[in-house]
């Protein structure tokens, strides 16, 4: 049968004839355990990832008796599912029955002998926490968040390792999964002890001032919401000092800039309700967001002034350097091989060299011999 056609009616038979088996009076685990093997449950745990809901209950509800009535089988059972969500995260992103497996371990966690073996935190660790980074996260988020809170009233010193796992996998693009975290933040802070709060408080509420200024109305109206939480706003009360500060100068700003009126109604309720707990430290906290607040008008101003600065200098540069190119291009046209006449000397130069005269042409000597001028013969 493949899985994604409906069981066929002779399987609801099987399925219904072998619950029925493992909740008879008569059963007896040491005879079954010889047919009811790890094999067999290896195969009953494939079967989930059928389409069909109703084979998946089915399933559901025969793996929950097998766990309670075989006890030799549930180290090996635990061991498969953690196989089954791993390979679900890291590798394949698609198992159809990890809803129902995760109400299946919701009860066994619930019945976990305390203290916690180092398993089964690694599994907290290393398989639930990392689940929340699962595309399809809206479908099973409800059982998982039921599991983590689990473990939490199991063993408060889980507290830490849990919320800042899901501080380090908080979504930052999808506006869905922020809501369905700051649903379970809401979960867990309903049953935190205030030892565990303290550890944890700086880095959440950082997160939670983040959610306050989103954009999306849905995801700051969520993060508003925890004011309306009695417990929470006693945590909150009672470490006044640590939290307000943090998320003060992001309670002003988003109350003067969100576009959405109800938004800005709640942040002065939250305002408001921080006033009443301390009103010395709001004030001061005011103040000091009103300084900072001008200080950083003025760095605006002078950074400003620095970037024209910068402009007006290479403007500067600019023109510079195109004159020089101009004064380069006209030296080289007066220097060309097209000369005009040489200019003519004067002064000490001129004196110097004089005119340039040619030498007096020299008589010819008269031939020896030659009669005189007298017409007397040489003797």
């Amino acid at each position: 049968m493949g899985v994604s056609t409906p069981a066929p009616q002779t399987v609801w038979l099987v399925y219904e004839f072998f619950l029925r088996f493992l909740e008879s009076p008569d059963f007896q685990p040491s005879m079954a355990k010889r047919y009811v093997d790890q094999k067999f449950v290896l195969q009953l745990l494939e079967l989930f990832d059928s389409e069909d809901p109703r084979e998946r209950e089915y399933l559901k509800t025969i793996l929950h008796r097998v766990y309670g009535k075989l006890l030799g089988l549930r180290a090996y059972i635990r061991k498969q599912i953690n196989n089954i969500f791993l390979r679900f995260i890291y590798e394949t992103e698609h198992f159809n029955g990890v809803a129902e497996l995760l109400e299946i371990l919701g009860s066994i966690i619930n019945g976990f002998a305390l203290p916690l073996k180092s398993e089964h935190k690694q599994f907290l660790v290393r398989v639930l926490i990392p689940l929340h980074t699962a595309k399809s996260l809206s479908i099973f988020h409800a059982q998982l968040a039921y599991c983590v809170v689990q473990f939490m009233e199991k063993d408060a010193t889980v507290t830490e390792y849990i919320i800042r796992g899901l501080l380090k996998y908080w979504p930052k693009t999808c506006t869905q999964k922020e809501v369905m975290f700051l649903g379970e933040i809401e979960e867990i802070l309903d049953v935190i002890e205030p030892s565990q709060f303290i550890r944890v408080q700086e880095p959440l509420f950082k997160q939670i001032a983040a959610c306050i200024s989103s954009p999306h109305f849905q995801v700051a109206e969520r993060a508003l919401y925890f004011w309306n939480n009695e417990y929470i706003l006693s945590l909150i009360e009672e470490n006044c000092q640590v939290i307000l500060p943090l998320v003060f100068a992001t309670l002003y700003r988003v109350s003067k800039e969100h576009w959405n009126q109800t938004i800005v109604s709640l942040i002065y309720n939250v305002l408001k309700t921080f006033m009443e707990m301390n009103s010395k430290l709001f004030d001061d906290l005011t103040a000091s967001y009103k300084v900072e607040k001008q200080k950083e008008l003025k760095r605006g101003r002078e950074r400003v002034e620095l970037w024209r600065g910068l402009e007006e200098h290479e403007e500067r540069q600019v023109q510079m350097a195109a004159e020089a190119t101009r004064n380069q291009r006209n030296l080289q046209e007066r220097g060309g091989p097209d000369r005009g006449p040489e200019p003519t000397q004067t002064g000490p130069a001129a004196a110097a060299t004089g005119p340039q005269t040619a030498p007096p042409a020299q008589p010819d000597p008269e031939p020896r011999g030659a009669p005189g001028a007298g017409g007397e013969s040489a003797i």
